[in-house]
């Protein structure tokens, strides 16, 4: 098995990674939204424009 982020021998410790370094790229891709899935749903669609126009976060 290979790293996913740089091809490396993958290590025990780090599985399914090959060092602590690649473990935490990875993980900063997820918390950056690197890793979303696109959608063609259109009310997610009209969400992420109403998102762009008004920056203010959501009111609960």
């Amino acid at each position: 098995m290979t790293c996913p982020i740089c091809g490396k021998k993958t290590e025990a410790r780090y599985r399914p990674f090959c060092s602590r370094r690649c473990a935490d790229l990875d993980l900063a891709k997820w918390l950056g939204g690197s890793y979303a899935i696109p959608s063609e749903d259109p009310e997610d669609t009209e969400e992420a424009a109403r998102q762009s126009a008004d920056p203010r976060p959501p009111e609960h």
